[in-house]
C-alpha cells in the first residue's frame, strides 16, 4: 500500500527533523519526506493537520503476559493496546511461564507475535536458566532465536562470580545485559521506599541503598568484564548520580525509567493504593524530580511503560500482599507529553526518549525513525486532545494503573505498522 500522510506536523528525532512536511511510504518502508518519490500515486492519503506525526514508539518493558498468564493478558489484547498507544516496537522481558531461556521458546513468542501482524516484538533473554541466577543460558542460542539482550528481569542476581561470568561471556560476543539494581537481602519482604511514608502506614520498607548498592556492583562488573550495560527501571536520585559517575569512567551504560516513577513517589501510596505497589518502589519526591531532571538532560536515556497487566483479584487485596505492577503501555506517549509539558521540554527532545534513543538501546538499525528506506512505523497524535485513562477506554486486558480518573495530554489518532495502518483513521 501506498501512502501520502498530508499537512502532519512532522517530528522525527533521529534526524533532527521538526516540520510540517509530508511522508510517503510504499511497500511497508519511508519512500521520501517532504517531495513525493518520482511516480508515486497514494492509494490512500491521511490528513494530518493539526496533528504530529512521529515513528512508532519503542518500549522497552512490556509484559504481554504469554506465555504462562495468559488469565492476566493474551498477546492479543496488548498488542491491541500496543496499537492504540501508538507502540510499534515492544522489548519483552523474560519472565513468562515457563522463561524465555530456550531457543525454541524464543521462537514460539517471535511466531506468535509477527502471526498477529501488529508490533514487532523484541524478547529479551534469561541471563540464566530458569531466572535461578546459578548457571548461564545459551546465548548465542537465544540471540539466534531472535534474543536482543540478556535480563534476570526482577529477579535479582545472588551469586556475583556467575553474574561476572555472565558478563564477561556476553561481552566476548557483544551481547547487552540489563540489570535491574537491587540488593536482594536489603529489599527482601519490602514493598514500599523506606521513608516517612511507608513508616506511617507500617509497610515493609527497602531503602535507597538496596538499588545504589546493587547498582555499584553492576557498574564494578561492567567495568571489569567490558560488557554493555544497560539499567533497567532506575528509582532513585542516588542511583542516577551513579550512572553519571559510570560514564565518567568510561563504562559502557545506559538507563530507562519507568512513566510510574517519573510522575509518581511514595506519598501516592495514599491510603494503601495497591496500584501504587511497584517494582521498584515509587520513592520520594527528591528522587521523582531527580528523575524527571536526568531524564531531561539525558543522562537518563530512555522512557518506558512498563507494563505489567496485573487481574483485579492480584490487587484487590491489602497492600502489602498485592502483586506488583502496573498497565501503561497504552499511557507511555501521553506521559511523556504530561512531564515535557510541566518540565517545559521540547518535544522533540522528549520524542526521542521513546523513539531513537530506545530503539538504539533495542540495536534496532529499521525502527525508531523516518529517513527514506526505514521501516514505516509511524505514529499519529493530535496534541491537543486528551485522554481519559478509564477501565472501559484502556484496551489492556489489565486495568491496573494509578492514573485512572486522569485526563492526560495528547491522544492517538493512527498506528501505522510496516507501511499497513493498524489503529485509528483508514
Amino acid at each position: 500500500m501506498r501512502i501520502r500522510i498530508a499537512n502532519g506536523r512532522l517530528i522525527d528525532p533521529a534526524n533532527q527533523l521538526d516540520a510540517r512536511q509530508d511522508l510517503y511510504i510504499q511497500d511497508g518502508q519511508v519512500a521520501a519526506v517532504g517531495a513525493a518519490p518520482d511516480g508515486f500515486v497514494a492509494d490512500r492519503v491521511i490528513d494530518a493537520e493539526g496533528r504530529v506525526v512521529c515513528p512508532g514508539l519503542v518500549d522497552l518493558a512490556a509484559r504481554l503476559r504469554e506465555p504462562g498468564f495468559e488469565y492476566r493478558a493474551t498477546l492479543e489484547s496488548e498488542m491491541e493496546a500496543a496499537m492504540a498507544g501508538g507502540v510499534t516496537s515492544l522489548a519483552i522481558p523474560p519472565d513468562t511461564d515457563p522463561v524465555l531461556d530456550e531457543p525454541g521458546l524464543v521462537e514460539m513468542l517471535c511466531y506468535r507475535a509477527k502471526r498477529l501482524n501488529r508490533a514487532h516484538v523484541y524478547p529479551v533473554g534469561a541471563l540464566t536458566i530458569g531466572l535461578g541466577g546459578a548457571q548461564l543460558s545459551e546465548m548465542a542460542e537465544l540471540t539466534d532465536a531472535g534474543c536482543v539482550a540478556f535480563s534476570q528481569a526482577n529477579r535479582p542476581m545472588v551469586d556475583t562470580k556467575v553474574l561476572k561470568n555472565a558478563m564477561e561471556y556476553a561481552a566476548s560476543f557483544g551481547f547487552r545485559v540489563w540489570l535491574q539494581p537491587v540488593a536482594p537481602f536489603l529489599a527482601r519482604e519490602g514493598v514500599a521506599h523506606d521513608g516517612e511514608v511507608a513508616a506511617r502506614l507500617g509497610l515493609n520498607g527497602i531503602p535507597t541503598a538496596a538499588e545504589t548498592i546493587g547498582l555499584y556492583t553492576h557498574i564494578e562488573l561492567a567495568r571489569l568484564s567490558g560488557c554493555r550495560l544497560h539499567v533497567t527501571r532506575l528509582s532513585s536520585a542516588e542511583g542516577l548520580k551513579m550512572i553519571k559517575w559510570a560514564r565518567k569512567e568510561g563504562v559502557d551504560i545506559t538507563c530507562d525509567v519507568s512513566i510510574n516513577h517519573l510522575h509518581l513517589c511514595d506519598m501516592d501510596i495514599g491510603y494503601f493504593n495497591p496500584h501504587c505497589n511497584l517494582i521498584p518502589p515509587l520513592r520520594g519526591q527528591r528522587d521523582r524530580d531527580a528523575l524527571r531532571q536526568g531524564l531531561a538532560d539525558g543522562d537518563i536515556n530512555a522512557l518506558c511503560s512498563n507494563h505489567t497487566p496485573v487481574d483485579d483479584d492480584a490487587k484487590q487485596c491489602p497492600f502489602s500482599e498485592a502483586e506488583p505492577g502496573a498497565t501503561g503501555i497504552e499511557l507511555l506517549l501521553p506521559l511523556t507529553l504530561k512531564w515535557a509539558q510541566e518540565c517545559k521540554v521540547p518535544l522533540m527532545d522528549a520524542l526521542a526518549r521513546v523513539t531513537s534513543e530506545a530503539a538504539r538501546i533495542i540495536g534496532s538499525q529499521r525502527g525508531g525513525h523516518l529517513a527514506p528506506g526505514a521501516r514505516a512505523d509511524v505514529c499519529i497524535f493530535d496534541p491537543e486532545d486528551e485522554t481519559f485513562v478509564s477501565r472501559e477506554t484502556l484496551r489492556s486486558q489489565g486495568k491496573n494503573t494509578p492514573f485512572l480518573g486522569f485526563p492526560l495530554p495528547g491522544r492517538v489518532c493512527c498506528t501505522i505498522v510496516e507501511g499497513q495502518i493498524m489503529y485509528g483513521e483508514a
